[in-house]
């Protein structure tokens, strides 16, 4: 079971983070030219769209955008699922030769990213693949760093961290959860 430990964003917190984040991919890319938005299911989808109108608003460049599902290239599958729940997977470009901006809600362990690595380089071979995350929560085991960071938010292992967006949960925010009896 898990308790609510702490807020560490609202919707504004998170509306101000996705901003800056866009002003650094475009600083760092100089523009948006070639360059798609990956979306990882579930919630990685709807900051990559967040993004996109953030980028539609501060260039008037409408950049493409798709959803990949990663669910059967994660290692673990066998352990969360005995009925795992695949989601849809749809790339509006060819990939190859294309910068990909893979966006995710929560790095945690790497190996969420790993899988979408490969889940990706089934569908083309990128000239680039950047990483943006809303939150990186620390505790690696696999050599993966974002690019591009919403907040870093330190945690232990006993605690998870949750992102809430208004199209899935009816609210923006990111909380910090801990499991009782720890």
């Amino acid at each position: 079971m898990l308790k609510e430990k702490a807020k560490v964003m609202n919707e504004k917190d998170m509306e101000r983070a996705l901003k800056r984040m866009s002003h650094e991919i475009l600083e760092k890319n100089q523009g948006l030219e070639g360059m798609v938005l990956v979306g990882i299911q579930r919630r990685g989808v709807y900051l990559a769209n967040r993004l996109r109108d953030i980028f539609f608003s501060l260039e008037s460049f409408k950049i493409p955008a798709g959803v990949l599902d990663i669910t059967l290239y994660r290692d673990d599958l066998t352990l969360l699922h005995d009925q795992p729940v695949v989601h849809s997977t749809a790339i509006p470009e060819d990939l190859n030769a294309r910068k990909i901006l893979l966006v995710d809600d929560v790095l945690y362990t790497g190996r969420t990213i790993r899988a979408a690595l490969d889940a990706l380089m089934d569908l083309g071979r990128p000239s680039c693949v950047q990483l943006a995350v809303l939150i990186d929560r620390g505790h690696r085991e696999l050599p993966i760093h974002p690019d591009f960071v919403g907040r870093n938010v330190p945690t232990s292992r006993n605690e998870t961290v949750e992102v809430r967006v208004k199209e899935l949960d009816g609210l923006d925010e990111v909380v910090i959860c801990e499991r009782e009896g720890f």
